[in-house]
């Protein structure tokens, strides 16, 4: 108490603006470079038994990639990767922009806030989109651990909850689309019964050449029995 301005100050060095959690990677990859002392926690303000709990997670995922026999290979800087993944698991628990800091869940309705604590919140514009692990009922419904993320990655990865509503522009466009479509099946039906009519004519003509029919024992040409000469 009495450091809010030092605390804000030493938080900003760490802050990821679209995703919690990647707050807690960057803690995390900066602990790891000063072996996670206590020491080191209070002078940045992080709570010693929150980062316990993130090497703890990070060690079993390690575990598990090795027991499943994964390669082990980092995204660098790309967090579109890890927020997408987030996504993957808690695209259920979505929530969308309806104020200033206010949300609400995307299937239920209910009013969601992002914490004062928050690395999304005070940025100065607010993401249309979010996942969040959990709600904590206080004052007001927080929620906790918010990722930012994109709609076409709801409607991809949560398609049973979740479709993109089609634009004018779009309606118009699978509209000319089916048209198109629909004209070349009827031109591809016209030529198939075309092709289907002149083959009919073909076997329904004459054919200009008879051929003879051969009959066992009938000759086409008899022989004359020859005169018999009396006595």
């Amino acid at each position: 108490k009495g450091r809010e301005e030092e605390s804000e100050l030493r938080a900003r060095s760490f802050k990821f603006r679209r995703v919690t959690t990647c707050h807690s990677f960057t803690c995390t990859s900066s602990g790891e470079t000063r072996g996670y002392s206590s020491t080191w926690c209070n002078t940045y303000f992080i709570h010693f038994k929150a980062m316990k709990k993130v090497r703890e997670v990070h060690s079993q995922l390690l575990e598990i990639m090795e027991k499943q026999r994964l390669e082990l290979s980092s995204c660098g800087n790309k967090w579109d990767i890890i927020r997408k993944c987030i996504c993957s698991a808690y695209f259920h628990q979505a929530a969308r922009l309806k104020g200033i800091g206010e949300y609400v869940n995307a299937r239920t309705g209910m009013p969601c806030h992002l914490h004062p604590t928050s690395a999304l919140y005070g940025m100065g514009y607010s993401s249309d989109y979010v996942v969040y692990h959990e709600l904590i009922m206080t004052s007001k419904e927080f929620m906790q651990c918010v990722t930012s993320v994109e709609a076409e990655w709801l409607a991809e990865l949560g398609p049973m909850f979740y479709s993109i509503k089609e634009s004018l522009h779009s309606i118009e466009e699978g509209k000319a689309k089916a048209a198109e479509r629909r004209k070349q099946m009827e031109q591809e039906l016209a030529e198939a019964e075309e092709a289907l009519e002149a083959e009919r004519e073909r076997q329904a003509a004459p054919s200009s050449s008879r051929r003879a029919i051969a009959t066992p024992g009938h000759n086409q040409t008899p022989v004359r029995t020859p005169r018999r000469m009396g006595f």
